[in-house]
């Protein structure tokens, strides 16, 4: 290459003769003249040499006139290939597009505030929850289209209240709601092809429109998609996660430098283009959306209730009445006629039993309260004495006592047969 250049430069710079060049640079003369002939830096190709799989081309080639997308075992299979499959996927895939045809991709651009992509990713490693457990969790990402700016965090599981919980607190984060909110077909947000009703909820709720990928095509949130393995190579590898809000603050103070990174895409940083994303998005609205995991049962005997595979203790006071119990990623609340019942830390684990001291206490004055009342009941029917609410004793009779008083036999022995031998003979 430098040869090239200094006798280019040499015959027509400066004039000197092909036999001079070929003296000074000592390279043979036939080697200058090729040179000043070339107008293009000298390039080593090799010949291609042949390869064992050209001797199948022809039937290769009549598969896939029928069936383009034949994968290349069966292909193998058919053609009887004896060898490595190396040569046949190399012939494979220099043959193959001309039949199954290209796909050419458009470049897409976004305006301000039209488009923001969502999807959870699924970091492989386990996360400590609680009494001992470790999980595999989700994390919700946002990707906006026209800034690039990204927003992520760990939700505790898939269901379409959890995600939507997530989703508010990242728009939330943002401060104002992108005009489209682009998902797949994620079960809990329109798994059937249709978007569900809490999804369809939440976009009325803040004034957005849900927009569902078609079926197999993680191409059409690439965005999103690609960031995804960013998080993979670039968040991940070192750390150590010692729970889900460890997981979250870590991720928060990295995404504040993920985001001041340049992106070749926009030729800027996406925190610098998130003010005019923002300004053309649709304000929040005065009202929050509902989310969170809601559930609404009749109190039971044992005063439990099960929000995601775990159990929390509800007042004993309102078994039997009807409970709504809103569960957010932080927090569980329970409500009885709108009144406060129960209130406590969410629990990511699962299959745990979560009770309030308060709730058991509660519950044991009831059954004293209860056994009291029947030894009452007990007296009563037995004779005996009880206080009055002034505090002087009062003589409680027995049952019997009342039908000496009013002159009434009453055997239940005899009483019985009686009735039994009337019955028999009307």
């Amino acid at each position: 290459m430098e040869d090239w250049a200094e006798i280019r430069r040499l015959h027509r710079a400066e004039g000197v003769p092909i036999k001079e060049i070929a003296r000074r640079l000592g390279v043979a003369r036939n080697t200058v003249r090729a040179a000043l002939a070339s107008d293009r830096p000298p390039r080593y190709e090799r010949a291609r040499r042949g390869s064992v799989a050209d001797a199948y081309e022809l039937q290769v080639r009549a598969l896939l006139v029928s069936w383009p997308r034949m994968p290349g075992p069966v292909v193998a299979q058919r053609i009887g290939w004896p060898y490595s499959e190396g040569p046949l996927k190399k012939l494979l895939a220099r043959i193959r597009p001309e039949y199954v045809g290209i796909d050419p991709v458009d470049r897409v651009t976004y305006e301000p505030g039209q488009l923001a992509q969502c999807d959870l990713w699924f970091p492989a490693p386990t996360i400590p929850v609680a009494a001992g457990q470790a999980r595999i969790l989700p994390v919700l990402v946002i990707v906006l289209g026209f800034s690039r700016f990204l927003s992520a965090t760990m939700i505790p599981s898939r269901q379409a209240g959890d995600i939507l919980s997530g989703m508010w607190q990242l728009i939330s984060g943002i401060g104002r709601v992108p005009k489209t909110l682009v998902w797949d077909r994620e079960s809990a947000i329109g798994g059937t092809g249709r978007v569900s009703v809490p999804a369809a909820a939440f976009a009325g709720t803040v004034a957005t429109r849900i927009r569902l990928a078609p079926p197999r095509d993680p191409e059409f949130k690439g965005m999103v998609e690609r960031n995804n393995g960013f998080f993979e190579t670039s968040f991940l590898p070192g750390r150590v996660f010692a729970s889900p809000a460890d997981f979250n603050d870590q991720l928060a103070d990295w995404l504040v430098r993920a985001n001041t990174r340049t992106v070749r895409a926009i030729g800027g940083c996406p925190v610098d283009l998130l003010e005019t994303d923002r300004q053309a998005m649709t304000p929040l609205p005065p009202v929050g959306p509902q989310v969170g995991l809601t559930h609404r049962i009749r109190l039971a005997r044992d005063y439990y209730v099960r929000i995601d595979a775990n159990d929390y203790s509800i007042d004993p006071r309102v078994i039997g009445r009807f409970v709504d119990v809103v569960a957010s990623p932080t927090t569980v609340e329970a409500f009885c006629d709108r009144e406060p019942v129960a209130r406590h830390d969410r629990s990511w684990a699962k299959h745990g039993v979560i009770t309030d001291p308060a709730h058991v206490a509660t519950a044991h004055q009831m059954r004293l309260a209860l056994a009291d009342q029947r030894r009452a009941e007990q007296r009563a029917q037995q004779g005996g004495t009880r206080r009055h609410g002034d505090g002087h004793p009062v003589a409680l009779r027995a049952l019997p006592d009342y039908d000496a008083l009013f002159g009434v036999d009453f055997d239940p022995i005899t009483s019985t047969a009686a009735e039994a031998a009337e019955a028999s003979n009307p």
